[in-house]
């Protein structure tokens, strides 16, 4: 299965995905290429392994990646950490082979304006006592798609924002490989 990531921060979970790749935990799975909408420190990762890699601008990105997408035989997008919205024509092309990860226990906490931070605000402000991350499906609608896998941890009483960053990013990197893998079986059969 050849997959292309979309990239707008660190790239901690395109390294999950890469780590998750070579030692063989993503058995059948090849990072085709990776597609950022600002200059970030995933480019550099991607780079690192020799992933083709572009930097395409955040107004015309969704045709950008279209063109580029054009002929590759990618069987799954993941949105990694990408923070820009995609046109709908997009979203339809790519519809049930396009993945996000989002850093809360969607349906709760999602929609637009709710990414990083914002969430894990909303998160200790609504007093939650269990928070955590989901992979679901890309739709037209902001965190709206099907739910593949969803992780969860515990909201202690003292926890701040960086405790938050913390637990969700590493439940993020545990079901990013679950889903992927999910996927990668399902598309083989």
């Amino acid at each position: 299965m050849k997959i292309a990531v979309f990239v707008s921060g660190g790239g901690t979970n395109l390294q999950t995905l890469i780590d998750a790749v070579e030692d063989g935990r993503l058995p059948n799975v090849e990072i085709s290429m990776v597609m950022a909408d600002r200059d970030c420190f995933a480019i550099e990762r991607a780079l690192d392994h020799e992933i083709r890699t572009y930097l395409l601008d955040r107004k015309t990105f969704s045709e950008d990646a279209l063109h580029n997408l054009e002929g590759e035989e990618i069987d799954l997008i993941v949105l990694a950490g990408f923070l820009s919205i995609l046109s709908k024509d997009f979203t339809e092309i790519w519809k049930n082979k396009m993945i996000n990860i989002h850093p809360s226990l969607l349906p709760k906490f999602g929609g637009k304006g709710m990414y990083g931070a914002y969430v894990h605000k909303a998160v200790l402000e609504a007093k939650e006592k269990v928070s955590g991350a989901t992979v679901h499906y890309v739709t037209a609608e902001v965190d709206e798609g099907a739910i593949i896998c969803q992780g969860e941890f515990q909201v202690d009483e003292n926890d701040q924002l960086e405790d938050l960053q913390r637990k969700v990013s590493e439940v993020e990197q545990r079901i990013l490989v679950e889903a992927v893998k999910k996927i990668s079986a399902q598309s083989s059969h």
